[in-house]
This record gives C-alpha cells, sequence and structure tokens, in this order.
C-alpha cells in the first residue's frame, strides 16, 4: 500500500517543504518560517530512522529518497512506502505514544525534521500556520482511517 496524499502542481521552486500536502495552504514567507524551525538528515539505504516503541519526538518530511513503513509481526513486507512530499511520524507528536512502526531508508534519503519542541514553539508563536497544519493533520488523518475502514473486513450486524 502506498501514501499518496501529495498534492501534484502545487511545488514552488526553492522551499524543501512546498510539494508536501501538510504545507500545501502556506505561502512562500510562511514556508521560510516553518523551514526556520526544521532541519535536514541524511539517511543511508537500509538505516532505520526510528524503532518501533521508541518516544515520538520529531514530524518528518521525504524531501528525497523512499522510506518504508515496517510494522512488528506484520510479515516483511512493508506497509508502505513514502516518497518525496510524504510525511510521517505526525502520531507521534499529536499522541504522544511510541511510535508504531519502524522507518527505514530504502534508497539515499534525505529528510526535513521538525523536533517536537520547535513544533510546539511553531504552534504557539504562529497562529495562520498552526492552523493551517492543523487543518492538514486532520485532513490526513481522515483519509488514513477512511483508506483502513475501507481494507477491514466486513462484519455482520445481527
Amino acid at each position: 500500500m502506498k501514501w499518496h496524499w501529495l498534492e501534484r502542481g502545487k511545488s514552488r521552486a526553492g522551499h524543501r517543504l512546498s510539494g508536501t500536502a501538510l504545507f500545501s495552504d502556506l505561502g512562500e514567507r510562511e514556508l521560510r518560517v516553518v523551514e526556520a524551525f526544521a532541519h535536514e538528515r541524511q539517511f543511508l539505504p537500509d538505516e532505520v530512522v526510528f524503532d518501533a516503541g521508541e518516544d515520538g519526538q520529531a514530524l518528518y518530511v521525504v524531501v528525497s529518497g523512499r522510506v518504508a513503513v515496517i510494522a512488528e509481526g506484520v510479515g516483511d513486507k512493508p506497509l508502505a512506502e513514502l516518497v518525496a512530499g510524504e510525511f510521517f511520524g505526525e502520531m507521534g507528536l499529536l499522541d504522544g505514544a511510541p511510535r508504531s512502526a519502524q522507518i527505514r531508508a530504502l534508497e539515499p534519503t534525505t529528510l526535513v525534521v521538525l523536533p517536537r519542541t520547535e513544533f510546539d514553539r511553531l504552534m504557539v508563536s504562529h497562529a495562520r500556520i498552526a492552523s493551517c497544519i492543523s487543518l492538514q493533520l486532520a485532513r490526513h488523518l481522515g483519509r488514513r482511517l477512511r483508506a483502513m475502514l475501507e481494507l477491514a473486513p466486513a462484519r455482520e450486524v445481527s
């Protein structure tokens, strides 16, 4: 299963985050503000970004490359592959629960990392940006929930 929430055609040159649905409602100036709170990390093929069970300390955006979402007990096949423009790690920021899956780079990968402390600071200090990100997160989680419900076996009601 691949997750595709990237809105094509909305990319603005010069911004690492501009092709990401999470930031699609932000203007150039607002993207620069968000980028000032984040940093970039490089990962080699097969390098683990984080493991299942770890504390959720950051939100990640794939700038280039691919990562696999791997859950324990589901077999060898990844649950999903995420590519440039997609993001992960939002659940740990929102609910504080441990990571539910491992994320592993499949090829040389560049991620923008928004640590929890910086995410919280951004949300408090920039109301419009916070509103846009919150709305996009809600939409993203709603799409994910609907997709999961479509995959779930139908239950008989008695």
